[in-house]
């Protein structure tokens, strides 16, 4: 294969990586993975006959999005371990 073709590919390969990269990383899909977990415990919790599911499916819904905003800070310590 010649150099254009190469690079090319690897160009497109990039653009690939980076959008998934920001999907992975965005406001929307944590907003997404944060409604469906708390719609699933809601629903788990109401078939359980258990009290509050609307109240108590807060919980696991609020732990995913305060994962998501302290896993930057985790990130960047483990990664500044690694190096040193």
């Amino acid at each position: 294969m010649d150099q254009k073709k190469e690079i090319k590919k690897i160009i497109e390969r990039n653009k690939r990586v980076e959008a998934d990269k920001a999907w992975e990383t965005s406001l929307t899909r944590r907003l997404i993975i944060s409604v469906m977990t708390y719609l699933l415990i809601v629903l788990f919790l109401w078939v359980n006959k258990m009290p509050n599911p609307w109240l108590n499916a807060l919980i696991p819904a609020i732990a995913f999005i305060l994962s998501t905003l302290t896993l930057p800070f985790f990130k960047r310590w483990w990664l500044k371990q690694r190096r040193d």
